[in-house]
């Protein structure tokens, strides 16, 4: 479908305590609602509330049935952190299409929240509003606030960081050592110290997730306008990502924004003028090219109309592709297309052709068989990289539990060997070793199968060949789960253009009708 490209709008951010912010405060303020927050006594009470459209709460598996009342949810949140510089809840704020009604527009945002947030773990308190701006422009945008700490499954509150033993190259701890005694270090429980690292315990932080998360924001409302017929693309990518080097406007500050306002031109507002001028020109450009690929894809269009191939997937394609220059998506995913990343490559109409071709799929009865087949093969991939998983789990274990018992087993065969007064006093001088070697020898034996033994090379050396064989599994998968997404939105497109002909045979017989009637 030819139309126009939209930059896509969306703002990520990090609710900060140190920044005299609270996640009550935001709760209030997007669901325009009054909130009282527990943690600092204050009642939050939003300016307006006419432009609410729609608020919800949408929770993971494990949230308790309480945290539905957004009052108890945050403030929960906000209890849970101790610290006066906590991070208490990411926020993101973004446009819609404003031709959307309110019903579709709520649908869709459940949809999007729950694959990429809700599934994930975190609880989601979302609205949709719309304002106006002074021009009398509508502004349709969501408001989402997400909770930054993961939910164990008895429901509480778990932590966004764990520490990880750093190991030697014998997999061993590696000893804290005090520098001034050049002894390893003792907490206050006297507890021996290890040298470790802190990881986070979710990958919800990671740089990526915002780009991602743009991403199949933009993808899910491309695909809904296609279904609506609306003629407009949102790019997600920054003009830098799709090679326009379009130029910020520099910061004017106050005094010069001040003349300028008085109708007297400042040298920061010149250069801003001249900014906005090389711009426009970099616009243009980009709009006669985008006009230029267009009609080539109409010449090309144009050439394959009246093709058609002995393959009815291929001239499937070929039809939609004539309708609307790419594929559709599905708004609610698939069981595969959800896997994958890169959903807008499933749309492009080379990939797909190269898609059926070098399958030899020729039909959709052989789609529905090479369908069929993939699924076999990626459940039982499922089922040996599960196995795989547990064996390296187990091991993983087994190589930590010895890591404790090794040293305490080889201060007890020293003390074995010893007899008499040097007996005495070496068990006296390693009382506390001595006094856990029943008990660390009880644990490491329970985790040993009947006839198993303790082999701490072979459990290393088996560890390095399952992860890799484990990865080598994984890229397996995700080839498959990409021939599937493939095959997903081929079906989709096929009873999506039956839908589509069907309703244009019905709206063609009543204008027909109508001609008759009025003929008569």
């Amino acid at each position: 479908m030819a139309g126009v490209t939209k930059q896509a709008s969306t703002r990520f951010s990090i609710v900060k305590r140190s920044k005299g912010q609270s996640a009550v405060d935001k709760a209030s303020y997007i669901s325009r609602s009054i909130l009282k927050s527990e943690y600092d006594g204050q009642m939050y009470r939003p300016k307006y509330h006419e432009d609410l459209v729609h608020s919800e709460i949408s929770l993971p598996v494990y949230a308790p049935k309480e945290y539905e009342n957004r009052a108890i949810l945050w403030n929960a949140v906000e209890l849970a952190e101790k610290s006066q510089n906590a991070q208490l809840a990411r926020m993101l704020k973004a446009s819609l299409p404003n031709e959307w009604s309110y019903a579709l527009a709520e649908e869709v945002v459940r949809d999007y929240v729950q694959r990429n947030f809700v599934d994930k773990g975190m609880c989601a308190d979302w609205a949709i509003h719309d304002s106006e701006n002074e021009k009398g422009e509508r502004n349709l945008h969501i408001h989402v606030l997400l909770t930054m700490r993961p939910i164990m499954e008895n429901g509480t509150w778990g932590a966004k960081t764990k520490k990880e033993y750093l190991l030697d190259e014998n997999g061993e701890r590696i000893p804290l050592i005090d520098r001034k005694t050049g002894r390893q270090k003792v907490d206050k429980q006297n507890r021996k110290q290890w040298k470790c690292k802190t990881i986070e315990s979710t990958d919800w932080n990671s740089k990526e997730n915002a780009k991602k998360w743009r991403k199949d924001l933009a993808d899910t409302i491309n695909a809904t306008n296609e279904q609506l017929g609306i003629g407009v693309y949102w790019e997600h990518r920054s003009f830098r990502e799709q090679g326009m080097e379009k130029q910020p406007t520099i910061h004017i500050g106050a005094v010069a924004n001040a003349l300028e306002r008085k109708g007297i031109r400042t040298e920061r507002g010149n250069i801003n003028r001249e900014i906005i001028r090389q711009n426009l020109k970099l616009e243009q450009a980009m709009e006669q090219l985008a006009f230029a690929n267009q009609e080539l894809e109409n010449i090309q269009n144009s050439y394959t109309e009246n093709f058609a191939t002995d393959n009815e997937v291929l001239d499937m394609i070929a039809k939609v592709e004539k309708r609307k220059g790419r594929l559709d998506l599905p708004i609610v995913s698939g069981k595969h297309l959800r896997r994958i990343s890169d959903r807008t490559a499933l749309q492009s109409v080379t990939n797909v052709k190269t898609f059926v071709t070098t399958r030899k799929i020729d039909s959709f009865d052989t789609l529905a068989t090479f369908t069929a087949e993939r699924e076999y093969s990626y459940q039982q991939l499922e089922n040996v990289q599960l196995s795989k998983w547990q064996r390296l789990n187990r091991l993983k274990e087994l190589s930590k539990r010895y890591a404790l018992y090794e040293p305490i087993q080889a201060t007890y065969k020293e003390s074995q060997s010893l007899k008499g007064f040097a007996k005495m006093k070496y068990d006296r001088e390693h009382k506390e070793s001595l006094s856990k070697y029943a008990e660390l020898r009880e644990r490491m034996l329970s985790l040993l199968q009947q006839g198993e033994k303790i082999t701490p090379k072979q459990w290393k050396a088996e560890i390095r060949s399952l992860q890799t064989e484990y990865e080598t599994i994984s890229k397996e998968k995700s080839t498959v789960a990409t021939e599937l997404a493939y095959a997903e939105v081929i079906h989709y497109n096929k009873k999506n253009l039956e839908r589509e002909l069907q309703n244009e045979s019905r709206q063609h017989m009543k204008f027909k009708a109508k001609q008759r009637t009025e003929e008569i």
